[in-house]
């Protein structure tokens, strides 16, 4: 309880009794800044939506990912849609970036965002996802070099040329099956990874060089376009075509063109489902598919940054298959697993243009 002396004469009361007061005052705002100082919650994070290709949907939605990006100050909620439909068809303005699986995608929406930086902070070779009984016939019919794992895409189009049949292979006993030798892709009109084959097809086609043109490309057509037609059913992404692959195994899809990605995260994973005779194998020339980031809004270019430069996102990037731009997250994800390193690929090819392949995928009947 508070006592002042009577003898003191009335301002000096007032003046103790203010500066008490103001002492008081003091303490009870340090306990209130000190308290909500303790107890305060971390401010939440800031939302950023992206429209990015399906196969990098498993990346965005690993904990590990999120809690990476979340301690940077981002919730990334991602949405996935084909490179093609996001270069021409999805609505942009709701999102803060875009990831497509190419560059050629990427760079048609640079055409409508002039002067931003891109940010490509992995890649993946384009494989074939295929058993060990059609590598046996494919090596018998001189499409892969023995004990090897190059896919020879120029003799492969020969077979397809002359309509080969799995049941007319000489010696085939392990897979006569009655339908064309034909490598299962995806949907060209909405499907990057089917693209990106039609751009391997087309070069070896136009005698080992980038088409380039509307002339290149009617010279080339004949040759690829049996390639999708002949197929039948094509599947809208390579998500699709991989879980068939995995599920339906040879008997429906004996080769499937997909992202080395996908079969290395697989292979990766603490709980792999590829079959026992699963092989990958690497066309012969591949086209590497670069995961390319066009920022929209600030918030959007500081996760590319974040993808591109924090080294726990890159050994993340390793682990779900993709080749980071520092090659040694990659090399250590199966080092630490005891699986040997893919192999490092030489026969690499460019993509045509966006609008060369955009001229390609019309004359198959791609709408806009």
């Amino acid at each position: 309880m508070l006592r002042l002396d009577a003898a003191m004469t009335p301002p000096r009361r007032r003046r103790v009794l203010s500066r008490l007061l103001a002492v008081l005052l003091l303490g009870v705002l340090g306990f209130v800044v000190f308290r909500d100082v303790r107890g305060a919650a971390p401010a939440a994070p800031a939302v950023v939506t992206g429209v990015i290709g399906s196969e990098k949907l498993a990346f965005f939605a690993d904990e590990r990912v999120r809690e990476v990006l979340r301690a940077e100050g981002l919730e990334v909620r991602a949405d996935p849609a084909g490179s093609r439909q996001i270069a021409t068809a999805v609505d942009l303005g709701a999102y803060d970036f875009a990831f497509p699986s190419s560059s050629p995608a990427a760079d048609k929406l640079l055409a409508t965002h002039p002067g931003v930086r891109t940010y490509a902070p992995f890649s993946s070779p384009m494989a074939v996802a295929t058993f060990a009984p059609i590598v046996d016939l494919l090596t018998e019919a001189g499409v892969v070099a023995p004990g090897g794992t190059t896919f020879d895409v120029s003799r492969y189009l020969e077979l397809a040329a002359t309509g080969t049949r799995w049941d007319t292979l000489p010696g085939n006993t392990a897979f006569p099956a009655r339908k064309d030798v034909l490598l299962s892709t995806t949907a060209p009109c909405q499907s990057n990874s089917a693209a990106m084959y039609l751009g391997i097809a087309s070069y070896v086609a136009n005698a080992d060089a980038v088409v380039a043109g509307p002339a290149a490309t009617a010279a080339v057509l004949p040759a690829v376009q049996p390639l999708f037609r002949d197929q039948g059913y094509l599947p809208p992404t390579t998500e699709v075509l991989f879980e068939d692959y995995l599920s339906a195994g040879m008997g429906r899809v004996p080769m499937a063109l997909v992202y080395e990605a996908q079969y290395l995260a697989e292979a990766l994973s603490s709980d792999p489902v590829l079959p026992p005779d699963a092989r990958l194998l690497y066309p012969s020339p591949t086209i590497f598919s670069r995961h390319t980031l066009v920022p929209l809004t600030p918030a959007g270019e500081r996760v590319g940054e974040l993808l591109t430069s924090d080294p726990r996102l890159a050994t993340l990037a390793a682990e779900h298959g993709f080749r980071p731009t520092d090659p040694r997250p990659f090399a250590a994800a199966f080092r630490d697993r005891g699986l040997p390193d893919p192999p490092a690929l030489v026969d690499v090819v460019e993509p045509p243009s966006f609008d060369t392949l955009e001229g390609m995928l019309t004359q198959l009947g791609c709408g806009p």
